[in-house]
């Protein structure tokens, strides 16, 4: 078989093949009826993907479900600050009951929510701005959900704004792309 425009063609069609099934397991994980959004539910958090990112099982036994938190953006897990951000979220929601109310999902298929936890009502997106471990999501200009919190942290100089001038995940996909495309320095 003649391949043409070399390997690198072929390669490249592999990898978005590779990712493209990757990503229908993924959401196939999370199967079952999917929660409505703008109900709650009460769930355990079981596994911590990143500063912005968790798996969860709901208390009835249900099937798990991946999550991200509603109206924070936390710096890429291969991002500067990134560990210490997924480290942040393991302290406030590993292993917690919280409960959840899904606003929408994205195109992965993952809940849009917002999570707080059953032993204190804390709102964890809300602890991680404040403590300084993600920025307030603004869209198309406006202030977002947890600007404050984001305006405390700044001026706190607290987590990944003890840097002058840190680089938002967007910024940063956008420089690099998703993790795990390349080593990262």
């Amino acid at each position: 078989m003649r391949m043409e425009g070399g390997t690198g063609r072929v390669a490249r069609r592999w990898a978005v093949w590779v990712l493209g099934s990757a990503m229908a397991l993924a959401a196939g994980a999370q199967d079952g009826a999917r929660p409505k959004t703008g109900q709650s539910w009460i769930a355990e958090v079981t596994y911590v993907v990143d500063g912005d990112s968790i798996w969860v099982r709901s208390e009835d036994g249900g099937k798990r479900r991946k999550l991200r938190l509603d109206g924070i953006d936390a710096p890429e897990i291969c991002q500067t600050h990134g560990p210490e951000a997924r480290a942040a979220m393991r302290e406030l929601a590993q292993d917690q009951l919280v409960r959840i109310t899904v606003r929408a999902y994205d195109r992965y298929g993952r809940g849009i929510a917002t999570v707080r936890r059953m032993a204190d009502d804390v709102d964890i997106a809300s602890a991680l701005a404040t403590q300084g471990w993600a920025w307030s999501e603004s869209f198309r200009g406006r202030q977002g959900k947890y600007w404050r919190e984001e305006a405390q942290a700044r001026k706190g100089a607290m987590g990944l704004f003890s840097r002058r001038q840190p680089e938002t995940p967007a910024e940063f996909r956008k420089r690099h792309g998703p993790c795990g495309a390349k080593a990262y320095s």
